[in-house]
């Protein structure tokens, strides 16, 4: 399956950093749901080898979607966001970064993985549809409805991150 380990070695750091942004900048669950779906694609590969990649975030999508009803299952005591310093360092960007994934995490799981997808996968809306299995209008609504949400959440700052 020398193809499944190309694939791998290929995009697994993009697929982490899109499970990481869906996890809403934790970590531990990306590096955790990534696995799992990296484990299913490899029982899968012979049926899923022609769009591995779609098949990836789609899955990535779902298995963030789920760790968050699970979540939201257990009773917990969240964190305040607002008493977390932000990230330390010196760059401006490091800092956007971090206040983009912070923003990320607060919205709803559908809405944060349109824009996941849309803006930082760089998929079309078309594509977006098709891996969230969801309408073209539902993604319009979702991604309008998230920026306008993300503006809320960020305040001045710009929502552009490299």
């Amino acid at each position: 399956m020398q193809d499944f380990e190309d694939f791998v070695a290929l995009r697994s750091q993009a697929l982490l950093r899109t499970a990481y942004l869906l996890c809403g900048g934790d970590k531990g669950a990306a590096e955790d749901i990534l696995q799992d779906v990296l484990m299913s694609m490899y029982g899968k590969w012979r049926r899923i080898r022609s769009s591995p990649e779609a098949y990836a975030r789609a899955a990535l999508a779902n298995a963030a979607a789920n760790r968050w009803r699970r979540r939201s299952r257990k009773p917990e005591a969240p964190l305040e966001l607002g008493t977390v310093p932000p990230a330390p360092g010196h760059e401006q960007q490091v800092v956007d970064a971090d206040s983009v994934v912070r923003a990320l995490a607060r919205l709803p799981v559908r809405m944060r993985a349109v824009l996941v997808l849309r803006f930082f996968d760089d998929l079309s809306e078309a594509e977006t549809a098709r891996v969230l299995g969801c309408g073209l209008g539902t993604v319009k609504s979702q991604t309008s409805r998230g920026l306008a949400r993300m503006r809320e959440l960020m305040g001045e700052q710009v929502l552009t991150w490299n």
